[in-house]
């Protein structure tokens, strides 16, 4: 009888009209990025036909700096001796990319801005009441790296808190990864997203491995926000959505997460860019003689 009954009856809770209505309260979707920023050329007004030829010879330099660039290979441009002027027309040229790096310590600060051009770096550094100022060309800058695990100290031992439930093994995962990193070595990644934890978890990973000394956000499609902590190599990668809200929450032992640098494949199209800036410049510097 059963039998008959499930092979004549359809079965509950599927086919049309057996989900719940999207108009109905209390039917929630967590919303997903939105916005995404796209590339927009920008070219320098021409008032001062002599610093608009300046400031392309810099670019010029930048220009041949990405043609030539090769993976692992990092290409310096100083700035320090141009004039204000000039150094302004460069940076409308180069405009304003995803990525932004803080890296701060006692005594100084850097701050990095990646151009609209991928693999273009712009950096700011402050200390001693100086400003030294540089472009770089390269998938990520070294220097945001080398002082990335060196702010405040983790902690490295003290009776754990009430509350955990997976955060002892997670931190020894993490610590044993770090230690055993070598560069070129593939990313381990552990999300917490997925993972069951506690907030006491969290809280308790957060401590132990301690903060460094570099931010970065990456504005892209939504935000991800990437911190190093003070254990090398250990890095917290989080995603949130066009309306702030977390929607993915990594920790990746890696030299530098990838989410933040620059591919081969962007810094060929940022050669042929700004190719077309200056061949658009050089026009307006004519007409302008």
């Amino acid at each position: 009888m059963n039998s008959m009954f499930g092979m004549t009856h359809p079965p509950v809770g599927f086919g049309p009209g057996s989900q719940p209505d999207a108009t109905e309260e209390g039917l929630e979707y967590l919303p997903m990025p939105s916005g995404m920023r796209v590339y927009e050329p920008h070219l320098p007004e021409v008032a001062d036909p002599a610093r608009a030829a300046a400031a392309r010879a810099v670019l010029t330099r930048i220009h041949e700096g990405l043609v030539n660039w090769t993976a692992g290979e990092e290409i310096r441009i100083p700035v320090d001796d141009l004039d204000a002027p000039v150094l302004a027309l460069v940076d409308e040229a180069l405009g304003e990319g995803e990525v932004a790096v803080m890296v701060q310590r006692a005594g100084d600060r850097l701050e990095i801005q990646e151009a609209s051009l991928a693999g273009v770096w712009r950096v700011r550094g402050f200390g001693d009441g100086a400003v030294r100022e540089s472009l770089l060309i390269g998938a990520f800058p070294r220097v945001a790296l080398n002082r990335a695990f060196t702010a405040v100290a983790p902690v490295v031992n003290g009776p754990a808190p009430a509350g955990l439930m997976n955060g002892q093994p997670i931190l020894t995962e993490l610590l044993d990864r770090s230690a055993a990193w070598r560069r070129g070595d593939a990313p381990h990644a552990v999300n917490f997203s997925l993972l069951p934890h506690t907030p006491e978890d969290l809280a308790f990973v957060e401590q132990r491995l301690g903060v460094g000394a570099t931010t970065i956000l990456s504005r892209g499609y939504g935000n991800c926000r990437v911190t190093a902590t003070a254990t090398p190599n250990v890095w917290w990668v989080r995603y949130y959505n066009s309306v702030d809200t977390l929607i993915l929450d990594t920790v990746e032992i890696v030299d530098v997460p990838a989410v933040v640098c620059a591919a081969a494949e962007d810094i060929a199209d940022s050669a042929e860019r700004l190719a077309e800036i200056l061949d658009a410049l050089a026009t307006d510097l004519e007409r302008a003689r």
